[in-house]
């Protein structure tokens, strides 16, 4: 079986990036996500439409942009080279190279959630790239779309994978444009909805890249090929479905991968823990060039699901709670990648602070925490009198709490703890009795943002992105995936 190791792609090293929802009752406007993104060192973003502001925001960055074509743009798209070329003018070419846009994703799950424009989908994409070889862009910029890894029948073992074939006539064309522009094939993976939908043929250790005792490794009889985690055997499933249609040098990028950190009685594996543990591993195997057990070593970069959580989002709990952080630029949990690079590393070990500088004189201090609790839009009612923050009651501290909740809004950026002088930073968590700063372990979630910015106008509402439908795609699969599974784990656990 050696040759089934061997891809005829180069492998470049393997970035973790994150997806960018909007589905936010405080979405931070575009400058404070850039200086989180900056602040976290995330160099690869997703983002599910090409707002205008975002785009700006991202120029001269350096961060890789993915756009996206939204679905209710593909028809229109599909169906016109004009149209493609005036969405790339809009799009594309009015942002680089200022704003390095990498990538462009044409719809999202279009094959599971939008079917009736799937006989449009590769037209849709050819001729968004034929805009971008003419503009000298076909190079730089590539075309893909992502898929729901539900389009994969039989995923277990993954040597006996096949794409649904109902979808062969889309995906033989789609794979032929992938190969031809030296692009990629891009995957949604979601271990969470197969341990969900599995009813306890796979373990939580097993979808959360928990150490597993050999005997408890899923070993794919066909190939010997042992597998320690859902997201390999997912990935691999991909590879053996594209390989089933002859394609063995296409690379896989996925584009959505995460676990819900809350979630509703049905979801008692939603929780912060699940959801630290599985990122956490996940973000450590994607960045040691782990690779799969099929092609071991060879990149397959994710993007996480998602930045923030979306508590605007229809569904059930989980729905609401997939992110990294909260509209603040808070953590929702600190993930554990201690030795693991700087990308995300939002631990505590060099978690700084914004407060008063000793000494300050008591006017200035007045006027920058007017400023704060005005123009700079910090939530200062833990302040008012029989709030946790009322005392001490003193100018001073009143500044410090006001200036630290601006401080972490503004994600520690770089002269965000000034204010005229009168703050400073600090490694000592200011937080007392009840009065919990922004940025500490027991923080209280009491910043918000009322910044409002306008849709542009090739934007979408709230980020009408893939993750649609609750997922339902996965709930309708096939009951023969789950017996396969538990026929292929009875045979190897």
């Amino acid at each position: 079986m050696k040759s089934s190791y061997c891809l005829g792609f180069s492998s470049p090293a393997a970035f973790i990036g994150v997806n960018i929802g909007t589905s936010l009752s405080d979405m931070p406007d575009p400058t404070q996500v850039v200086a989180l993104l900056k602040s976290q060192q995330i160099r690869h973003v997703r983002l599910f439409d090409a707002d205008r502001a975002m785009l700006l925001a991202l120029a001269n960055t350096g961060i890789h942009v993915t756009v996206s074509v939204p679905n209710d743009q593909l028809l229109g798209i599909g169906q016109s080279n004009s149209t493609a070329t005036n969405w790339i003018s809009r799009n594309v070419l009015a942002y680089v190279p200022a704003t390095n846009i990498t990538a462009i994703a044409v719809g999202s799950e279009v094959l599971t959630t939008l079917p009736n424009a799937a006989p449009v989908l590769v037209s849709a994409m050819s001729f968004i790239h034929s805009a971008l070889v003419a503009s000298n862009l076909g190079s730089h910029i590539k075309v893909s779309t992502p898929h729901s890894s539900s389009i994969i029948l039989d995923p277990f073992p993954p040597s006996q994978a096949f794409f649904n074939r109902s979808w062969e006539p889309v995906m033989v064309p789609l794979l032929k444009f992938l190969q031809s522009t030296d692009s990629y094939l891009m995957l949604n993976v979601y271990p969470y909805y197969d341990y969900m939908k599995a009813s306890g043929a796979i373990s939580l250790d097993y979808a959360l890249f928990r150490p597993l005792l050999p005997t408890k490794e899923a070993t794919d009889l066909n190939t010997l090929l042992h597998y320690t985690n859902v997201f390999d055997a997912v990935v691999d499933a991909a590879y053996f479905a594209t390989s089933y249609l002859n394609f063995t040098n296409i690379p896989i990028v996925v584009t959505e991968s995460g676990w819900p950190s809350k979630g509703d009685s049905s979801e008692p594996d939603a929780t912060l823990d699940n959801a630290n543990t599985y990122n956490s591993n996940l973000i450590r195997h994607i960045l040691n060039n782990t690779g799969t057990p099929k092609h071991p070593g060879i990149a397959v970069s994710t993007f996480i699901y998602e930045l923030y959580n979306e508590d605007l989002r229809p569904g059930p709990v989980s729905e609401k709670n997939w992110g990294l952080f909260d509209g603040n630029g808070v953590p929702v949990y600190i993930l554990r990648l201690t030795g693991s690079g700087t990308v995300l590393a939002n631990d505590t070990t060099n978690q700084t602070y914004c407060v008063a500088r000793e000494g300050a004189d008591k006017k200035m201090l007045q006027a920058a925490l007017d400023w704060a609790c005005g123009p700079g839009k910090v939530d200062c009612s833990p302040l008012l009198q029989g709030q946790p923050c009322y005392e001490p009651d003193t100018v001073a501290s009143h500044a410090s709490y006001a200036f630290d909740a601006y401080y972490h809004r503004m994600a520690m950026g770089e002269g965000t703890c000034n204010f005229n002088g009168v703050a400073m930073i600090t490694t000592t968590d200011p937080s007392h009795a009840s009065c919990i700063f922004s940025g500490s372990a027991g923080r209280n979630g009491t910043i918000t943002n009322t910044t409002a910015v306008a849709p542009s106008t090739n934007s979408t509402v709230s980020g009408g992105h893939s993750r649609s439908l609750c997922r339902k795609d996965f709930y309708g699969h096939s009951l023969v995936l789950l017996l396969g599974f538990v026929l292929w784990t009875a045979a190897c656990l």
